[in-house]
């Protein structure tokens, strides 16, 4: 297609669809819904009817390995009783929203008709991509929407480690040391079922908080059970596990969560406590909560603990959380991490600040720089640049699995994918789900499993 003929077709579709069409990504859920009324049919009468689209990548992953590859595949059924008449464009932009590519095709859809509708997509350089398929019809438009990768393993980025990262964190794990954990360890027959014990677990972490978890260890089980540590998403609540046979699961509360949300009051949005001090900044401690967890479990091996087989999981904040851990604690021997919050903080300020009404936690950060323009962004990236977990991700030398859904807002797959890049072990491997936004498909944790089962020596 000659570049002027792009052009022009990229203005069309900008004043058929307007220019905010890019920006507004449209859930799996809720892809399929017709105009908002039906429109009279010549005669007067009310034309009802919907049309179908199913959407489908050349690969099931929507990681395509090479540029010549890349291509989808697009199916119309009209269920209108009338003929449905129009054009289906494709169009894809980058991350930040530029123009990478458009085509059309018409469409001419007779009743109970169904048809197929290919576009091979022009793109050159790694990284991820929206793309969307929109139509717009005699009595239907819709726009649907996907995201898809080109290469992902080659992304990079600079860097930006402060010179005493280091120095910073090891004194902070130094000062952890001055704070007995004064660990208690409740048994709740209560909440013992589903042939499970149940403990209550608390203990003091850094400046003297009290942090809590639950721990749950299958009664039939050998004499040492592997144990599954798992670390909060943004402040979700995390319970007691009694689904899993194979493993002891300890589910930590940080500071500010769950059981623990006592242990501090960060007067208004949790990301936001103290986030112009570096040493002062809420997560300082929550990595530390995730530390003094960690010594929980390597001194009670009396509970029948495999200490020897610690496999860390979190889900979007906890996945950063297992990264910060595993680095700065080599007695993590795996991890799991889905959909990792803050990944890239820098990038994902950027993508972020694009809508300026998110309300994801990068967004609640993105919102306190335009409402207190005394803090700069270059002081933010001063305090974050400490925390951000693409920065502590080059000294994880365990294996790590990651899952991330290509539709996600909270984390964008090009923050995840820049740093799963920056770890090294070979057994690293990474799961996509096309279709899901800030979550994984059930299959992955079929996968999560029997990859658990290889690296860990599971019968």
């Amino acid at each position: 297609m000659k570049l002027s003929f792009k052009i022009l077709l990229l203005f069309g579709f900008l004043l058929v669809y307007g220019v905010n069409t890019y920006a507004q990504f449209i859930l799996p859920e809720n892809f399929n819904k017709g105009k908002l009324e039906a429109e009279p049919s010549k005669d007067g009468n009310e034309v009802q009817g919907n049309v179908y689209i199913t959407v489908k990548p050349g690969v099931k992953s929507a990681i395509f390995k090479n540029q010549e590859g890349i291509n989808y595949r697009v199916k119309l059924y009209n269920d209108y009783k009338v003929r449905q008449q129009g054009n289906l464009v494709c169009f894809v932009t980058t991350d930040e929203d530029e123009f990478v590519y458009a085509d059309s095709v018409n469409v001419n859809l007779a009743n109970g008709e169904k048809k197929g509708y290919h576009f091979k997509i022009n793109c050159k350089l790694p990284g991820f991509y929206k793309i969307g398929f929109a139509m717009h019809l005699t009595y239907y438009d819709d726009t649907v929407k996907r995201v898809f990768g080109l290469n992902p393993g080659k992304l990079t980025t600079e860097l930006h480690r402060p010179a005493d990262f280091d120095e910073f964190w090891g004194n902070t794990l130094d000062s952890l040391k001055t704070f007995a954990p004064r660990y208690k360890v409740t048994l709740e027959k209560s909440l013992s079922i589903n042939n499970k014990s149940v403990y209550l677990v608390e203990m003091h972490s850094w400046g003297n908080a009290v942090i809590k978890g639950w721990l749950s260890i299958p009664k039939d089980r050998p004499k040492k059970l592997p144990v599954k540590y798992r670390l909060p998403g943004y402040v979700v609540a995390m319970e007691p596990s009694l689904d899993d046979d194979d493993f002891a699961v300890f589910n930590l509360n940080v500071r500010g969560n769950g059981n623990a949300r006592d242990a501090i009051n960060t007067h208004g949005e949790y990301n936001l406590y103290n986030i112009e001090s570096r040493d002062d900044y809420v997560y300082r401690a929550v990595y530390m909560d995730c530390v003094r967890g960690l010594d929980f479990l390597f001194s009670h091996n009396d509970l029948g603990l495999d200490t020897s087989r610690v496999m860390v999981d979190g889900a979007s904040q906890g996945g950063g959380l297992a990264i910060a851990l595993a680095a700065m604690d080599k007695r993590v021997k795996l991890v799991t991490m889905e959909v990792p919050l803050y990944a890239d903080f820098r990038k994902a300020v950027e993508i972020t600040q694009l809508n300026p009404k998110s309300r994801t936690p990068v967004g609640m950060i993105t919102n306190y720089l335009r409402t207190h323009p005394a803090f700069t962004e270059d002081k933010l990236f001063a305090v974050w640049d400490y925390y951000d977990p693409l920065n502590f991700a080059d000294k994880v030398n365990c294996p790590v699995l990651m899952g991330i859904g290509l539709l996600d807002q909270f984390c964008p797959p090009q923050c995840s994918f820049v740093l799963f890049n920056q770890m090294k072990n070979k057994n690293n491997e990474v799961w996509s789900s096309p279709e899901k936004t800030h979550e994984v498909d059930a299959l992955y944790y079929t996968y999560q499993y029997l990859w658990f089962q290889d690296i860990l020596r599971l019968p």
